[in-house]
């Protein structure tokens, strides 16, 4: 039997407040069954591995949640399309739907993103009452008109609290930012910087033109999710800052990176940033 509290150990958890009724995680590459170049905690069924083996590590995530939570739990694994569809978790919802955030009010539903140099994004109410995930890589956060996955998912979280998206919401609402992929690492071409500063000309400093590379900018994914974020009033925000640290390119023994391996190695695994309610 798998040591679970050691799997907890290796992974992380959001250096947050506490909620009273909510807990969250998010996993590593280490603890799971997988053979290179998914080794091993690969939790994507989309990127070549061996359904039996991805099989084990869903598994696995599964039973490290319901030990943390000390209760029946199921994670629900959505089908991330880079959008801005939010889907609203509640029993007897099917899996592997085409959504690229998440929001439940009901106990046992994992709200649950995957990633490999993506920026994930938790989300909870400082009642315990609503928790919401994202998948914000730059096309869902850039959305259209100003209009991304991050925009989405706070009306949707309004909505499942039946509250106003106001200040008055977003003080009592906090949120985590996982690791991605840092701005050390991250070259955009002008396409990409234009999504944001064409109509916000403030994500100006979130792209830092390359040196000896005309029209490349490197771009801080979690800078511009931090900005989007302040903009719907949201100021309780943790977890990734944008330093080394976070970066999943830079840290191999860590962390999955699509841009990093996938070029290399023919492909790479996927990390869950994991948040639920437990009451």
């Amino acid at each position: 039997m798998t040591d679970t509290k050691h799997l907890l150990q290796q992974w992380l958890q959001p250096d947050w407040p506490a909620i009273p009724g909510v807990q969250a995680l998010f996993t590593t590459r280490q603890g799971g069954m997988s053979a290179p170049p998914w080794d091993t905690m690969n939790l994507g069924d989309h990127v070549g591995d061996a359904p039996q083996a991805v099989a084990a590590n869903r598994r696995l995530l599964g039973r490290v949640i319901q030990d943390a939570a000390d209760r029946w739990v199921q994670p629900v694994f959505m089908q991330q399309v880079h959008g801005c569809g939010v889907q609203v978790l509640e029993a007897g919802v099917p899996q592997a739907q085409a959504f690229d955030a998440c929001v439940t009010d009901q106990v046992g539903m994992v709200c649950t993103i995957m990633v490999a140099d993506c920026l994930p994004v938790l989300m909870a109410h400082r009642s315990g009452r609503v928790v919401a995930a994202a998948h914000a890589g730059w096309r869902g956060l850039a959305g259209q008109d100003g209009h991304g996955v991050l925009e989405a998912l706070w009306l949707a979280y309004a909505r499942q609290l039946g509250m106003p998206a106001d200040a008055a919401l977003a003080a009592q609402t906090q949120v985590w930012l996982g690791p991605c992929i840092g701005p050390q690492a991250f070259e955009v071409g002008e396409d990409v910087r234009a999504a944001f500063t064409g109509r916000d000309a403030g994500a100006d400093p979130c792209f830092q033109a390359r040196a000896g590379a005309p029209g490349k900018w490197m771009a801080d994914l979690s800078g511009l999710a931090r900005r989007r974020l302040a903009q719907l009033g949201l100021t309780q925000l943790y977890g990734n800052d944008g330093t080394a640290a976070w970066c999943t390119f830079s840290d191999a023994s860590r962390f999955f990176s699509h841009r990093r391996d996938a070029g290399v190695l023919g492909s790479t695994g996927r990390m869950a940033a994991c948040i639920w309610k437990t009451r």
